[in-house]
């Protein structure tokens, strides 16, 4: 492990990544695990994990990866973290990267749009239990522990502004909408802890098993995985220790450029900050 990676210490960071079977979560998984790190992978498909602890047992690095088969609709948090910190220790990094999205409705909703109201309340109250509460959940977990070391780092992986309005991408828009508003908010809170929080997003559709096979795109020419790469290395670093409160496009980010002027091309404020407008408040009562 670089001297640069996490945290400077002589034992490596403990990484907890939900949705780390396949897609995304796959990738971070096999990225951090040759950086050195350790990992806590969380995933609901067990089949995915297996294959997953497989291919690290390939690379003889097995001993620094556990893995929790978990559903994030309906998880006891503190549970799991208690699980992983007798297994692993206390995290570190912790990546909310579990997405449901809208292949839960139609297979083939690229081409037919499904209407808000056409979306059962089940499939609404999945969505937002697997893109905002496992989000809320897990981090107000970890945040306490990593409070109590001085450093730590929260990376939610949302989704393209755009999309969270997008018509027909209800209930995964709005729901990774919340978890982004919940990203400032946090990243607020946090502010001077030693503890980030950042947003990372592919910048468009990725290469994952979330689209289809019905989806009309040459897969080819889609996001691949692995540029979530270079950004979350950075934002993992010793580097990004005071950065804060921004979202990242992977497909923005040039790694032939140092980290921080990658970042500065990459990053932007998380949400709409540049929309917002605070509310008229009145003064406290003396």
């Amino acid at each position: 492990m670089s001297n640069n990676m996490a945290l400077n210490t002589s034992v490596a960071p403990v990484v907890l990544i939900t949705g780390a079977g396949n897609g995304i979560g796959k990738s971070m998984t096999l990225g951090l695990l040759a950086k050195g790190m350790r990992i806590a992978a969380v995933d609901r498909d067990a089949q995915s994990l297996f294959a997953l602890k497989h291919l690290a047992n390939q690379s003889e690095q097995a001993e620094r990866l556990e893995v929790f088969t978990e559903d994030l609709t309906r998880f006891d948090a503190v549970s799991l973290v208690d699980r992983i910190q007798e297994k692993l220790g206390g995290v570190n990094i912790l990546i909310n990267n579990a997405g449901l999205g809208q292949g839960q409705i139609r297979s083939d909703y690229h081409r037919h749009p499904p209407k808000f109201y056409e979306v059962s309340p089940q499939q609404w109250l999945n969505a937002i239990a697997v893109n905002a509460n496992a989000v809320f959940l897990l981090s107000q977990v970890v945040a306490k522990h990593m409070l109590g070391d001085g450093w730590g780092r929260i990376i939610n992986v949302t989704t393209s502004l755009g999309t969270m309005l997008r018509e027909g991408y209800c209930p995964y828009g709005p729901t990774k909408a919340a978890a982004e508003g919940l990203s400032a908010v946090m990243a607020s809170d946090l502010n001077g802890s030693g503890v980030t929080v950042n947003v990372l997003v592919p910048g468009g559709i990725v290469n994952t098993p979330m689209i289809p096979g019905e989806a009309p795109f040459l897969r080819e020419e889609l996001i691949q995985p692995e540029a979530m790469l270079p950004p979350l290395y950075w934002l993992c670093s010793r580097e990004a220790d005071e950065v804060t409160g921004l979202r990242f496009l992977a497909n923005q980010w040039d790694d032939r450029l140092l980290g921080a002027e990658a970042a500065k091309l990459a990053g932007a404020p998380i949400g709409w900050k540049d929309l917002a407008v605070l509310p008229v408040t009145p003064k406290f009562k003396s």
